[in-house]
């Protein structure tokens, strides 16, 4: 791995990053190929990470990143796997995190990513990698009170959304795209917080992804939760 930094002038509050890393992955044997070549990968990224107020900052990066070798599905057995030539993930990432105002506080980010097989003798070249939207954005904002009665009470939002994806390495079909809302009620005092936390709040129906994060799968699809309610209890000593 090669990296490199500058930071800015102290004025500006900004830092520039660049970094190369390389990478290998020894490959599982199966019954259908004893002998897979080891997966190996290189990885370009650049980044800015400024702060835009005295708590809140935002980061910038842009990256490239190319892996060989890669095990997916067997578009002629589902049940096997195959290696493909080469995928490729390009794109750029958004985020901004901290605190707004005294007991508000935001995490946010969007991200563009192009991904596709770049080279392969048998997966035609340019075919979008499975489960990988070209655009997702997330949100999540907390408001906890500062003072009174009620301090340490706290209440939680959050979006996510993620674009169409492919549903296999075939590109023979396509898991639409989704928007979903999640929220949160905590309340926090001294050592102890307790926690609720709703998934899904308005109980939409979506596809989550397909087996198998690379190629995807034929076969079935996992669908994403339903409005669901969880709960946390955490003590300090």
């Amino acid at each position: 791995m090669i990296w490199c930094s500058y930071k800015l002038h102290p004025l500006v509050g900004a830092v520039i990053d660049a970094s190369y890393t390389t990478s290998f992955v020894p490959s599982s044997p199966e019954v259908s190929s004893p002998t897979f070549d080891p997966e190996t990968g290189r990885q370009f990224e650049v980044g800015v990470k400024a702060d835009v107020a005295k708590q809140l900052s935002a980061t910038f990066a842009a990256f490239d990143l190319r892996k060989q070798n890669v095990l997916t599905e067997d578009p002629d057995n589902p049940l096997l796997s195959v290696q493909t030539g080469e995928l490729a993930s390009r794109g750029i990432e958004l985020n901004l995190d901290g605190e707004i105002l005294p007991g508000w506080n935001i995490t946010a980010g969007y991200t563009y990513l192009d991904a596709f097989v770049s080279e392969d003798n048998t997966i035609p070249v340019g075919n979008d990698l499975a489960n990988v939207p070209d655009n997702q954005f997330t949100l999540w904002t907390t408001y906890e009170l500062q003072q009174g009665n009620l301090e340490g009470l706290g209440f939680g939002l959050g979006f996510l959304y993620l674009s169409d994806r492919s549903g296999d390495l075939d590109n023979t079909y396509t898991l639409p795209g989704y928007f979903r809302t999640d929220a949160a009620l905590f309340y926090e005092r001294n050592n102890w917080r307790t926690q609720l936390n709703i998934e899904n709040l308005f109980n939409i129906d979506y596809f989550s992804s397909s087996p198998f994060s690379n190629s995807g799968s034929r076969l079935s699809v996992d669908p994403g939760a339903p409005f669901t309610i969880s709960g946390t209890i955490a003590v300090e000593f």
